[in-house]
């Protein structure tokens, strides 16, 4: 079964994260899918709206832990040969592009800058990169089992495509509670402070989100995908620039003795002990 399953309605298709083994972590053939699906997505005219859910008890459990550990692995063992003198720094920049090849936030996190409107289903837990797989989408609808939650701090890192975006969506009081306490947030609550447009018992969750794309579908294409671009240039206004500067600031971070507790701490079923460097 492919990792992501595209199905396209009459103007509208639906995009199912399917690993629903790994709570539909973000790794697998999953980005690649999506890529093909969303070329064929915005290539077809008839396509007006598109609706991003999960399969199973999970939209997403964000960052395969497994594959991240994995990469990390390599990502030392280049380092190592390079600090060896091993490889060149050519060859160290391939090699690094080559396991990095899953992507920044920008190639992971496409929906708001596509030219149509993607609507988020969340039917389960949506945390890490899940939340910030909907907090991507347009519109967000969330079933009465969902819920939501940034838990990076916990594990002494960053949040990463949350961190620049959340508090463009929410109140900047809401958004820095969510990040700064890595608080579980219910599907009431994220109603509450205006991150989900509407919250649904499970059966109503795919059939209010068709709704919306067909109420999206029935206008005129051109002025949704006016309204989208105009309406949406203030959360893409110094992205970029934060990208760069949250990069400065992961690295320092992800360098700490801190990370590297955090991790080793959850990993271990124990309270970590911060040593603040």
């Amino acid at each position: 079964m492919p990792d992501l399953i595209y199905e396209k309605r009459d103007h509208y298709a639906i995009f199912t994260m399917n690993r629903p083994e790994r709570l539909n972590a973000l790794g697998g053939a999953m980005q690649d899918d999506l890529e093909d699906a969303l070329t064929d997505f915005n290539a077809d005219p008839n396509m007006r709206a598109g609706i991003v859910t999960g399969n199973g008890r999970a939209f997403c459990a964000g960052a395969d832990l497994k594959e991240m550990s994995e990469r990390n692995a390599r990502v030392a063992d280049i380092e190592a040969r390079f600090t060896r003198g091993e490889i060149t720094l050519e060859q160290r920049r391939d090699e690094l592009k080559r396991v990095n090849r899953g992507g920044g936030l920008e190639r992971t996190f496409q929906f708001s800058r596509n030219a149509k409107p993607i609507i988020a289903a969340v039917n389960g837990l949506a945390i890490g990169g899940g939340m910030e797989r909907a907090m991507d989408c347009d519109i967000r609808i969330a079933s009465t089992e969902a819920y939501f939650g940034l838990f990076e701090i916990k594990r002494g890192i960053l949040a990463g495509y949350g961190i620049h975006s959340l508090g463009r969506l929410v109140p900047f009081g809401e958004a820095m509670y969510i990040l700064l306490t890595a608080d579980r947030v219910s599907a009431q609550e994220a109603h509450r402070i205006g991150f989900v447009h509407d919250v649904v018992e499970p059966d109503r969750l795919m059939p209010r989100a068709i709704e919306i794309a067909e109420m999206i579908a029935s206008n005129a294409p051109i002025a949704v995908q006016g309204t989208k671009a105009v309406a949406s240039y203030w959360r893409q206004l110094n992205m970029d620039e934060s990208y760069r500067f949250g990069s400065w600031v992961s690295r320092y971070v992800l360098g700490s003795e801190d990370a590297k507790e955090g991790p080793r701490a959850f990993a271990e079923k124990r309270a970590p002990v911060w040593k603040n460097r």
